[in-house]
């Protein structure tokens, strides 16, 4: 099957990879041929490094590379099977893409939009044959990292639903469903990750370094709140929390921190801009965090239950299964555990006091507890 990528990103220029180690014969598309022409180096390198660790023999990686055809023309995706878009977020932009795409493949070609916040139903609107229209949401490495979302629209046949999960599971990728929903599963799941973590620090419990500190060492995470917020970008970030908060009809769970906008606004994007929540200029020494481990599994705590709270709300909500939540935020994040696994551990009682007695001292409902929470503890069930 021939698969076609607009945009040459780094998103799209990974999935073009993906695709063409899988075997396909791929079209790499973008306006900017200067993009397409790093696209191309960028791989050039990777597949010369995969040779060097003795994964790829040099004629695969010849294979590879001469799989991927780059283009400016977008006609050049006639006779595609899929295509899949990987543009910027806008939804008027790629309705209109969308709408293009109609023009030149036949009606038994998938649609694909890799959208991380967008609404499906919305893109897929756009074109007359609406029920070939999906999300393929792929997380950027788009090679390195496992988990691929599949989020079909109200209008996605069964049948479109069923190919695109075989297709992308031949690609040796993690499969989960998720329902068109603002930020699907990972996108809404993580939320409290940042925002109770910019709460925590707002409220002058802890600084930034002894959040990170609580939750890579004591809770097992890869990465702290603030080093990852670093590493995403400030701005990136802060303009999903605000999407996802306006698409919940600005409901409190999903509320942005000023904290994030200030640094936003002040071009502290973290990494890419040299200063964030920390410094990365030469020579600049990372702040110590206090260990203090009565301290730290506090922040943990708190900051744990806002997660498992949004899981538990995701599988109450239909959202996916208790399966693809756990396997999700594992292989879509790198969390340690999945959340509905920890909430078993923890005790969904102890999980349902702890989210009580936080609702009842701020008065807010960012702290509700899940009515499924809620059922699960009167009925003394668990999840699995």
């Amino acid at each position: 099957m021939k698969i076609s990528i607009l945009g040459a990103g780094s998103m799209g220029s990974g999935i073009a990879q993906v695709a063409a180690q899988s075997g396909h014969d791929v079209v790499l598309a973008d306006t900017n041929q200067a993009q397409l022409e790093t696209a191309k180096a960028k791989l050039a390198k990777i597949m010369a490094r995969l040779v060097e660790k003795g994964k790829l023999t040099e004629e695969q990686a010849s294979s590879i590379q001469g799989k991927i055809a780059y283009t400016t023309d977008q006609n050049d995706f006639a006779g595609s099977g899929m295509i899949i878009e990987a543009i910027v977020e806008n939804l008027d932009i790629k309705k209109k893409v969308f709408a293009n795409f109609e023009s030149i493949v036949d009606e038994h070609c998938i649609l694909a939009t890799n959208t991380s916040s967008l609404s499906v139903a919305s893109i897929a609107a756009a074109c007359e044959h609406d029920h070939r229209v999906i999300g393929i949401h792929f997380f950027n490495p788009a090679p390195l990292m496992p988990l691929v979302e599949i989020i079909p629209a109200v209008q996605t046949s069964t049948e479109v639903t069923n190919k695109s999960k075989e297709l992308i599971d031949s690609w040796k990728k993690v499969t989960v469903l998720a329902k068109d929903t603002p930020g699907f599963i990972v996108n809404r799941v993580a939320r409290p990750f940042y925002g109770e973590a910019l709460r925590i620090y707002e409220e002058g419990v802890a600084d930034f370094a002894t959040i990170d500190w609580a939750m890579t060492e004591l809770g097992g995470f890869r990465m702290g709140p603030f080093t990852l917020m670093d590493y995403i970008g400030n701005d990136v970030n802060y303009t999903v929390t605000e999407t996802v908060f306006a698409a919940f009809y600005y409901d409190p769970r999903y509320k942005p921190s000023f904290t994030q906008k200030r640094h936003s606004e002040a071009g502290w994007y973290g990494r890419k801009s040299g200063r964030g929540y920390y410094s990365y200029a030469d020579g600049a020494e990372m702040p110590e965090p206090n260990k203090d481990e009565v301290l730290g599994q506090v922040i943990l705590n708190r900051v744990l239950v806002m997660l498992i709270n949004e899981a538990i709300d995701a599988v109450f909500l239909n959202i996916a299964s208790e399966e693809d939540v756990d396997l999700a935020m594992t292989k879509g994040v790198n969390y340690p555990k999945g959340l509905l696994t920890w909430a078993n551990e923890i005790g969904l009682q102890n999980v349902l006091s702890a989210l009580e007695k936080l609702h009842h001292d701020y008065g807010e409902d960012r702290y509700r507890p899940s009515v499924l929470l809620r059922r699960m503890v009167a009925e003394g069930k668990t999840f699995f």
